[in-house]
């Protein structure tokens, strides 16, 4: 659907940055009531939980814009981090410039740190998000700092949010200090069926509509709230498919995709169905071949790669479609899409970023004879159809057909992991400091 037709000057359902407009809900309200409580309390650390998708990170971000602007606080993404990465995290958005000779040296620095502040009345605040993915000696460092008291408090309050149980963690006897000193635990709630349509109305608003009954009639928010589970970053996602499905007003029910939704290990995934080709777009791609990517070096071309698939991944690992032996070209760099007749490219959070015509892009249509920069390396993207944009340039819709590939992208990286074992976390723990 245009968005201008629908009375829209802006995309509503926006799938990743800062929301349009931050809608209350009553999940939301008791959230942040217990991230409240939290903090105040002179142990307080406490458990986030919710599932993927479940707006965990905006109801952080709402709770820290909220503190004193005097307290220091540092909002960590864990998946991963081992000791130094999460010492480096932490204390550059406490504020320092980091210049040190060991990995004590840090600690010590965080730990003073702390102290100060809690001893001046204004604890600072670390928050992790994915702890459970956290590697064991960071995990170790979060029991030390657990363990740094002023006068019988904890100098440092602690959210570790997570979108599973964190149990099997918290109960291990190497996490002793952690377990200690918790003092709540808050599993998020989801959207009611009526708040659904106040949270959908109320993003459509701040889009520009004046009447998003108009866009979404009663019968369809409840359709949504059906499909998504209430969860608030589900109702975005299937919204903004919604919308792009629809040719005009109003949005029907059978635009409303309805995802698969596991609850394995605790954790909810989405699965969006991938869109099916029409017989028109299968003609008109076997008239006009496929894109061809040309892959040089120093002016010399040293590979090359038919865009065939609906998807290819570009990167270092051998397991990527287009394999680049470059130190400055991330394990999985970058993702073309194909959508019909034309191709997406997607940066995938890359070290050293993705360049098209010299221009930096995070999501970028692909257009004949661009040139995409990755390191030392140039990929010159071959494809005499895709001269013009037309309605690939419609705002949101590089996200929408991006965000419905995200889960094959994630199966397709999922081939470099190594079989999951049984955690145990205190033989972890015990293992030592080799990540670092």
């Amino acid at each position: 659907m245009d968005l201008g037709a629908a009375g829209l000057h802006e995309q509503p359902f926006l799938t990743h940055g800062k929301p349009l407009v931050f809608v209350h809900y009553a999940g939301q309200h008791a959230a942040l009531d217990f991230l409240n409580s939290t903090y105040e309390h002179n142990q307080g650390l406490g458990l986030f939980l919710g599932p993927s998708l479940s707006g965990k990170t905006t109801i952080l971000r709402q709770f820290v814009n909220s503190l004193d602007p005097e307290v220091a606080v540092a909002m960590v993404d864990g998946a991963g981090l081992n000791t130094t990465a999460l010492l480096e995290a932490v204390l550059g958005q406490f504020g320092y410039r980091l210049d040190y000779n060991c990995v004590n040296e840090l600690i010590n620095m965080l730990k003073v740190f702390t102290m100060q502040q809690a001893a001046s009345g204004r604890p600072p605040l670390l928050i992790i998000e994915h702890t459970h993915t956290m590697n064991p000696s960071a995990l170790r460092v979060l029991c030390e700092l657990a363990s740094t008291k002023v006068r019988h408090t904890g100098a440092l309050r602690m959210i570790f949010s997570s979108d599973r149980s964190m149990q099997s963690i918290i109960e291990a006897p190497a996490m002793e200090c952690i377990a200690s000193r918790l003092t709540g635990e808050y599993y998020l709630q989801p959207l009611m069926r009526s708040e659904t349509m106040e949270y959908l109305y109320a993003k459509l608003e701040a889009g520009g509509s004046y009447d998003p009954s108009r866009i979404m009639p009663r019968a369809v928010c409840d359709e949504l709230h059906a499909a998504s589970g209430g969860w608030p970053g589900i109702v975005d996602r299937l919204a903004l498919l919604a919308l792009a499905k629809a040719a005009d007003c109003p949005v029907l029910e059978e635009h409303i995709e309805h995802p698969a939704i596991t609850d394995e290990t605790g954790a909810i995934r989405l699965q969006l169905l991938d869109e099916e080709t029409h017989p028109d777009d299968q003609a008109g791609a076997a008239e006009n071949k496929s894109p061809r990517l040309y892959l040089s070096l120093n002016g010399k071309t040293i590979g090359e790669l038919t865009l065939d698939k609906q998807r290819a991944l570009v990167g270092r690992s051998e397991h990527n479609d287009l394999s680049i032996d470059s130190r400055f070209i991330s394990r999985h760099h970058a993702m073309f899409i194909r959508h019909g007749t034309a191709t997406y490219l997607m940066d995938l959070n890359s070290t050293n970023g993705t360049y098209v015509n010299s221009r930096k892009i995070s999501n970028h249509v692909m257009m004949h004879d661009d040139v995409i920069s990755l390191g030392n390396h140039s990929i010159k993207f071959k494809y005499p159809t895709a001269t013009y944009r037309s309605q690939t340039d419609e705002a949101g819709l590089a996200d929408t057909i991006i965000m419905k590939n995200l889960d094959d992208m994630r199966r397709m990286l999922a081939l470099e992991n190594t079989h999951t074992m049984p955690l145990d976390m205190d033989k972890l723990m015990a293992s030592g400091d080799s990540d670092n």
